[in-house]
């Protein structure tokens, strides 16, 4: 029977001296103190294996883009056990039972992490959304506006309400894209330019966004999950929703809280996505949303593709493929962000491990340490610091806004259900992953 210690396991909401001791896949004990034949991690931090519930993996037919090796992987190597994969920009995208069918076919080997799956929400399509949660389909996501795929249309306020009294029949949750694009107008200032693309995405899209959505969690009852946040002016109304008891969650993303747009550098379109990384102020204030606990949880929102389509040779802002690709990165770029705010690395496992784990419904295996959740942990040292490489990236195409970045916090070991799946010295094992296909108690 396997056991692991450190002087800094992160169990019962603290850190301390501890020992945790596995068997078949779970965790059996949390014993204080260090165990004399346990393998000892000295003082790296032992939290819970990380929870990402926002990756565009977009197999089967997009797997040029990113495909479920390559993404499990570099979830692995980045801290990451468990994650959900986004109904989109596979081919077939995932909005029937069909689509989802097909999509677990390819994902029943190979897998280095555990794998749920959304469901979509498009025009029409509300008698799927049962048939997917019957299947094991956590939630479905719709999109506001165009998705950037002709395949996966935008939902209106009418199409929404359809599906959200389905949803709510199958008791799982709406994810939403929320951005409405009000009075289009033609961009002005050069292409190339960040701050060109970023007056084409006000924060007015969003915030009317949320609004309508708000509008229609209370008269459906449905909870409603707003997808990566970037507009802070939203924050009230969020807020003010929650206090009247409205069922609404809220996600950001790495990029939001890492990156601002005074520093984009010019033509650098990794930079690029929707909805977009916004000015020094608006991410202070992101920051004061998640510690007031207005934003629940932080999810890479992974969104890749192929270099033609990202990086382009006129450094164009607008015609460039809108998604950051950070799936391995999450725990470093947010530590070394959090840790100068003065949050404790408790307070970052509630928004990196836990919250997520509950809102997709698996809380009552993943995201904590306890005795019967699964023995999927992460050790790191909080303290190392290194600079982010090319070489070193584990998803398929590696461009990234990261790139050359400083950060602190080296994963040096990823456990799932027991078995240790990476190890910095040796790199990873063969795939153990396996599908997530129910929301338990949360």
């Amino acid at each position: 029977m396997p056991a692991i210690a450190s002087q800094r396991v992160l169990a019962e909401g603290s850190l301390a001296p501890r020992t945790l001791h596995f068997a078949s896949g779970k965790i059996t004990r949390v014993e204080d103190g260090i165990h004399p034949d346990a393998r000892s991690f000295g003082d790296a931090v032992i939290m819970a294996g990380m929870v990402d519930t926002h990756v565009h993996i977009n197999e089967p037919g997009r797997t040029a883009w990113e495909g479920f090796q390559t993404a499990t992987a570099a979830a692995a190597v980045g801290g990451v056990t468990s994650l959900v994969d986004m109904p989109l920009n596979c081919i077939p995208v995932t909005t029937s039972l069909e689509a989802l069918d097909e999509k677990l076919a390819v994902t029943r080997e190979g897998l280095s992490v555990d794998v749920g799956f959304w469901g979509g929400v498009v025009p029409g399509n509300a008698t799927e959304l049962r048939r997917m949660a019957e299947r094991g389909a956590l939630g479905a996501k719709a999109f506001m506006c165009h998705s950037g795929i002709d395949d996966f249309p935008k939902s209106t306020r009418d199409d929404l309400r359809v599906a959200m009294r389905a949803l709510s029949k199958a008791k799982i949750p709406l994810l939403a894209h929320a951005e409405v694009e009000l009075a289009l107008k033609d961009p002005s200032g050069p292409p190339d330019d960040y701050a060109t693309f970023l007056a084409s995405r006000p924060r007015s899209f969003e915030d009317h966004a949320i609004a309508i959505l708000i509008d229609l969690a209370r008269e459906t009852g449905c909870p409603v999950h707003v997808v990566h946040l970037s507009s802070a002016t939203a924050l009230p109304m969020l807020a003010a929703a929650r206090d009247e008891g409205i069922p609404i969650t809220v996600e950001t993303c790495p990029h939001y809280l890492c990156l601002i747009a005074e520093r984009v550098p010019r033509g650098d379109t990794s930079y690029k996505c929707m909805p977009p990384i916004r000015e020094s102020a608006n991410r202070d204030a992101l920051w004061r949303g998640l510690i007031d606990g207005v934003i629940d949880f932080i999810v890479s929102d992974h969104s890749p593709c192929t270099p033609n389509l990202k990086r382009l040779e006129d450094g164009n802002f607008l015609d460039a493929w809108g998604g950051i690709a950070s799936l391995q990165l999450g725990l470093p770029n947010i530590w070394s962000e959090a840790r100068t705010r003065g949050v404790s690395i408790e307070t970052l496992a509630r928004w990196l491990c836990s919250r997520p784990a509950a809102f997709a419904g698996i809380a009552d295996r993943k995201g904590t340490i306890r005795v019967g959740a699964d023995a999927d942990v992460v050790v790191w040292d909080p303290d190392a610091r290194f600079v982010v490489e090319e070489r070193e990236l584990r998803f398929r195409n590696k461009l990234s806004p990261y790139l050359g970045k400083s950060v602190r916090g080296r994963v040096l070991s990823t456990w799932l259900r027991g078995e240790e799946i990476f190890e910095v010295a040796r790199g990873l094992s063969e795939g153990r992953g396996e599908q997530l296909l129910y929301r338990g108690e949360s």
